[in-house]
């Protein structure tokens, strides 16, 4: 829906209905299970859940979309996996690491994040105070190459990214498809559409 809202046609890619990537003309790569921390250096958690196939397949297609200039977002899992392909670490649980935030899971728009002023996020948004969902445990410690952070929440992790160089990628750790009766969450997928021309 959030793609055909933007004036785009989506196809669903997954390990039973893979699709040759040079048919695309973007990716979103969206939320799911944790990522195996083989991929990063981190340490495997008893309870955690595991996908090591769809960890490979969506990297195969972050990989081909850097290679080739193609637009990607990535979503909450498709955020933290874009920073692992560029050679970045996650915290692999961070609930234990907030202080001035919760970790409980909010479909609505209750979570306070800050936007570099500057960035290229800032310019789609058009505002750099947001309010957005939250539906994770994991998130960024150390920065991919040619990634950027473009905002924060109040404990300082990291809940966005964009490249350093001309490369149309975003990432974002809220869930902007949750949110489409919020205007400027559906700017983020007309971002992507229009990056396509």
């Amino acid at each position: 829906m959030s793609i055909f809202l933007a004036g785009g046609r989506a196809k669903r890619i997954s390990i039973k209905r893979q699709r040759k990537q040079d048919n695309f003309a973007a990716f979103v790569i969206s939320g799911g299970d944790d990522i195996h921390p083989s991929l990063y250096g981190g340490e495997v958690m008893e309870k955690a859940t595991y996908d090591r196939k769809r960890d490979e397949l969506e990297m195969h297609y972050i990989k081909y979309a850097l290679q080739h200039s193609k637009p990607l977002l990535g979503i909450c899992r498709g955020f933290q996996l874009l920073n692992v392909v560029c050679g970045g670490s996650l915290y692999p649980d961070i609930r234990p690491m907030r202080r001035k935030t919760t970790n409980r899971a909010m479909i609505l728009a209750r979570k306070p994040v800050r936007v570099c002023k500057h960035s290229k996020l800032a310019s789609i948004l058009g505002k750099t105070r947001i309010r957005v969902n939250s539906l994770h445990h994991q998130a960024i410690n150390q920065l991919g190459d040619n990634l950027s952070a473009c905002a924060y929440d109040a404990d300082n992790f990291i809940q966005a990214i964009e490249s350093t160089n001309k490369q149309p990628l975003l990432g974002v750790q809220w869930h902007p498809e949750y949110l489409l009766y919020k205007s400027r969450q559906r700017r983020l997928f007309r971002w992507l559409i229009k990056s396509c021309h």
